[in-house]
């Protein structure tokens, strides 16, 4: 449990002045937690996918100006073709049309056959020599052999030497073409994918209201500074992570929790830059610029994410290294095998299609596609992928480990039960411990303020306190109604001689079983009742649970509380197996037992103290984002609070891997069955398959890899929809 947390996130506190703290502190931990600590200080809470080589692909790299040029090269190629294709005498002949008689026809084809060798087929022949010099052949080289072979065999042709009848402009000017179509297709799809990274830097507005002395002032974002108080006016977006100092306001923080539903946010809070003042203006002491930002935290996350390596793109890689030396090997006896036959042209033209038709394109795009568009959606969703290796493991995952506080329950106090004396009524006892509690600001006077303002019937009382005080380690005092109300801890008791009365005892005990903290009202020295204080679990914990379990995987908690808390909350929640009364340091030794057990395991914590458990576990994941967003031994960062959200990562994982190994075996499949007939293996039953042909059918693989991979946008990922 970490004693800092982000936005909306209260920390583990130190006792208040008022109230000691009645159950067992968080080992390790520098505040308690979970239970009414005293009163005391409130302390805050606080793609590219670099696809410069995939498969070889050296000489093509990034997203959007990648994808311009790729489209710029398709579109001035394909009109180039255009006349190469039609001025073909062999596409004549098969389409049964007479050439026109036009002077110089017959030098169309080599002129425009050439530009586009050198024009379009230029991103190929860099990659390919990119490839030879690295001494990685690949998918590039492939290309840059075909085209080549293609363009010299023409223009042999072409210019009548030695007799051969090799006449491959068209096919070189639609394999051209083709293959900068799937490159396009490649590059714009890879550009969509990055967009979670563009969607995140434009969420910063480009200038910040600094609050001055003589008023406010326009500034640039790069002249903000800690410290400096910015005016944020209703439907303006923060310009920096801080601290509202004056005013409150509802906020759209769904570009960073993946939320749909705005959040209070008021004096003392914290807000993320980025963020949406949807209702009213508030002032705000900024506390972190630039990089510094939770939201330049997420960008480091997403970029990473998609640039990092993975064992299934490794895999992929190794692939197509094998494809080349199996094409190479297969277009070397192929030509000799044809040459001994005696049919040299037949040996250049089916050496061509073999190299055409082994190229892996498909399999180079089948893997980094996949991650790339789970990445993005991930990151629409709220679950930055910090480590694709995470990505690939959490389908594995047999066991998620839960830290408790803060992740599984609110890491806030929220009052949980009421016990009067007879003849006091509930409500009013509330009000009465809310008023005396008003002027604190300490966690535990306002989630009792905050328990009496959601209860109609107090409320309508319209109790309030004067005359405020508090006393270390004791509790707290104030008149309410011509009152001398008091409410403490065991200390307060113990100080004035108090036991309480029996009928107060059994429901105090009840409370306490279920690791509840307990709070004394009293009114002009005698007890009246008492209050139940407990860290509220979230109401999204149990369908998370629930769903966990519907998909086969078991659920643990661990927690530094005490055996009888951590019980108490399994019990309601549904837990299968609990570690309590853990030391941080500890944490770790916990997921080990686990491991050793043969579980796959994924911790969920949420700070520094779960960095070890994190490391360890298979999955390591962060909840919630702020200033933690950044902690490198979480794979996974869930941006919200929801722990519903490692949900929305099992099935990404698992939609993702199958998405892997339908596009790795369609895209080997097809080089492993389509070498042999571009070899001309059923040459001697009369087929024989053409280089355009070959070309047509290899980029066709790349658009259903494509296309398969694309499916990936229709998974369902929003939390609240998978519970």
């Amino acid at each position: 449990m970490s004693t800092q947390r982000h936005s909306g996130h209260p920390v583990e506190h130190d006792q208040h002045p008022g109230h000691e703290h009645p159950v067992p502190r968080k080992h390790g931990a520098s505040h308690g937690h979970g239970t009414p600590a005293g009163h005391g200080e409130h302390q805050g809470h606080q793609m590219h996918e670099d696809h410069s080589a995939h498969s070889g692909h050296a000489g093509h790299g990034g997203h959007g100006g990648h994808a311009a040029a790729f489209r710029n090269k398709f579109w001035l190629s394909l009109v180039l073709a255009l006349p190469v294709v039609f001025f073909s005498p062999m596409v004549s002949h098969m389409l049964g049309y007479h050439l026109p008689e036009v002077p110089g026809a017959a030098w169309i084809p080599p002129v425009l056959g050439t530009v586009i060798y050198f024009y379009g087929g230029w991103p190929f022949l860099a990659g390919g020599v990119s490839e030879i010099s690295s001494r990685r052949p690949g998918m590039m080289l492939l290309i840059s052999m075909a085209i080549t072979v293609a363009f010299a065999a023409s223009w042999v042709t072409s210019l009548g030497i030695g007799g051969f009848m090799l006449d491959f402009w068209w096919e070189l000017a639609l394999l051209v073409v083709i293959m900068l179509l799937g490159h396009w297709m490649e590059m714009r799809a890879l550009g969509q994918a990055s967009g979670a990274l563009d969607a995140l830097a434009a969420l910063l507005p480009d200038e910040a209201e600094r609050v001055t002395e003589s008023g406010t002032e326009t500034v640039s974002l790069g002249e903000l500074a800690a410290g400096d108080l910015v005016l944020v006016r209703s439907g303006a977006r923060v310009p920096a992570d801080g601290t509202i100092e004056q005013g409150g306001a509802e906020f759209d923080e769904s570009m960073i929790t993946g939320e749909s539903k705005t959040a209070a946010r008021s004096a003392g809070d914290k807000v993320v830059a980025g963020t949406v003042a949807t209702d009213n203006a508030v002032r705000i002491r900024v506390e972190a610029v630039g990089e510094e930002t939770a939201l330049a935290g997420i960008q480091r996350l997403v970029s990473e994410a998609q640039s990092s390596s993975s064992k299934a793109q490794a895999l992929a890689d190794r692939a197509a290294a094998w494809l080349f030396w199996f094409a190479l090997g297969a277009g070397v006896i192929t030509f000799i095998t044809w040459m001994l036959l005696g049919a040299p042209d037949d040996a250049v033209i089916r050496t061509v299609t073999v190299l055409v038709i082994a190229c892996p394109h498909a399999l180079g795009l089948a893997i980094p596609l996949v991650i790339a568009i789970s990445t993005e959606r991930a990151a629409r969703a709220g679950v930055l992928i910090k480590n694709r290796m995470a990505l690939e493991r959490m389908r594995t995952v047999d066991v998620v480990l839960f830290d408790k506080t803060g992740t599984l329950t609110e890491g806030a106090h929220a009052v949980t039960g009421i016990a009067a004396v007879a003849g006091m009524p509930r409500t009013r006892l509330l009000a009465l411990a809310a008023a005396a509690e008003s002027d604190s600001e300490h966690p535990v006077a306002r989630a009792i303020v905050r328990a009496a303002n959601e209860d109609p019937e107090a409320k309508s009382l319209g109790l309030a306190g004067r005359d405020f005080s508090s006393a270390t380690g004791r509790g707290v005092r104030a008149e309410v109604d011509g009152s001398l109300i008091e409410v403490g801890g065991p200390n307060l008791l113990h100080e004035k001689q108090l036991q309480p009365p029996a009928e107060l005892a059994g429901q105090t005990g009840q409370f306490m079983q279920r690791g509840a903290g307990i709070l004394h009202v009293l009114r002009d020295g005698e007890i009246i009742g008492a209050l139940a204080l407990e860290d509220q679990v979230r109401p999204e914990s149990r369908a998370a649970i629930r769903e966990l379990h519907a998909r086969g995987v078991k659920v643990a908690m661990i927690t530094g509380d005490a055996h009888q808390v951590a019980e108490a909350v399994a019990a309601d929640l549904g837990i299968d197996e609990v570690f309590a009364d853990v030391l941080p340091q500890d944490k770790d030794s916990k997921v080990r037992a686990l491991q050793e057990r043969g579980h796959k395991v994924a911790m969920v914590g949420d700070g520094v103290n779960d960095a070890p458990a994190l490391a360890r576990a298979e999955v390591g994941i962060a909840i919630g984002a702020g200033t933690d967003v950044a902690m490198e031994s979480a794979g996974v960062v869930l941006a919200g609070s929801d722990p519903r959200a490692v949900l929305s990562m099992i099935d990404l994982s698992r939609a993702s891997y199958r998405k892997m190994l339908q596009n790795l075996a369609w895209a080997t499949g097809y080089n492993v069955l389509s070498v042999p007939l571009a070899a001309g293996a059923l040459a001697p039953v009369g087929f024989v398959l053409s280089p355009a042909v070959g070309a047509v059918l290899m980029s066709l693989s790349t658009i259903v890899v494509a296309l398969n991979a694309q499916l990936l946008r229709r998974v369902q990922l929003d939390p609240r929809q998978l519970a």
